[in-house]
């Protein structure tokens, strides 16, 4: 009778514990469930062409264009959240939602293709559900706003749709690109480009470090092939033109 109380005792605690468990696992899931609802714009901005810089020009003259878009970057965010991280010449940024983003990166944006040391930029924003962690940001908001960026062209700005909208409320020019499928999402998504800094030329562009030629004089005609801004880019280039696409 004694061993079969205490099995039955135990297998009742075992139960309960179960049950307690079960109740922490919940709690758990809801707290994180509410994390998830806290909307967010995230941005992500990198430099284009930045490897050929450390191949061509070595990693000297990389690191010091890095530094330059590193300040460019804080001073821009002066009075607004710090960069979530960097990750090598790339910048992730989170803003509370589309119109504060748009805010801060027009000046951001302008002010790089205004600086003569630094190659053109490319970015790519979306605004929604995130999880933050240990200060940083997950989930398929973040998911999508790296990939749009990786698909943008050298000076280009891609988005989705509420950060579009945001743009056109306040008469930016913006672009619908029609629907596009991204790498590791379900679906296709529709994409927006929007001009907070002028449109780059692709005829001025620098196939090898993506440097954009400042004045109109230095506009190649067609028949001389792409334009470059060293002797160094055009002999990388005359060496392994394979290697570097030329922009259309």
């Amino acid at each position: 009778m004694t061993n079969s109380f205490t099995a039955c005792l135990r297998n009742e605690r075992k139960r309960e514990c179960g049950v307690a468990n079960l109740r922490a696992m919940e709690s758990d899931v809801r707290q994180r469930e509410d994390l998830a609802t806290a909307p967010a714009t995230v941005a992500f901005i990198d430099i284009a062409g930045f490897s050929a810089i450390a191949d061509v020009y070595g990693d000297a003259a990389a690191l010091d264009v890095l530094e330059v878009f590193e300040s460019m970057v804080r001073d821009a965010l002066s009075g607004y959240e710090p960069p979530i991280k960097w990750i090598g010449d790339e910048a992730m940024l989170s803003f509370p939602e589309p119109g504060t983003a748009i805010q801060v990166l027009g000046p951001l944006l302008q002010a790089c293709r205004k600086e003569p040391r630094l190659p053109l930029t490319r970015t790519g924003l979306n605004h929604g559900p995130v999880v933050r962690r240990a200060g940083d940001l997950f989930g398929s908001t973040v998911n999508i706003a790296s990939r749009i960026a990786a698909l943008a062209a050298p000076g280009q700005l891609l988005a989705t749709r509420p950060v579009a909208e945001a743009a056109v409320a306040r008469g930016i020019l913006v672009r619908d690109l029609g629907t596009v499928a991204l790498r590791s999402v379900a679906g296709e998504v529709p994409l927006y480009e929007i001009e907070l800094a002028p449109s780059a030329d692709p005829a001025w562009i620098d196939p090898v470090c993506k440097m954009h030629a400042p004045y109109s004089s230095y506009r190649r005609a067609a028949p001389e092939g792409p334009w470059f801004c060293s002797p160094q880019c055009e002999e990388a280039y005359r060496r392994s033109p394979q290697t570097y696409e030329v922009p259309r």
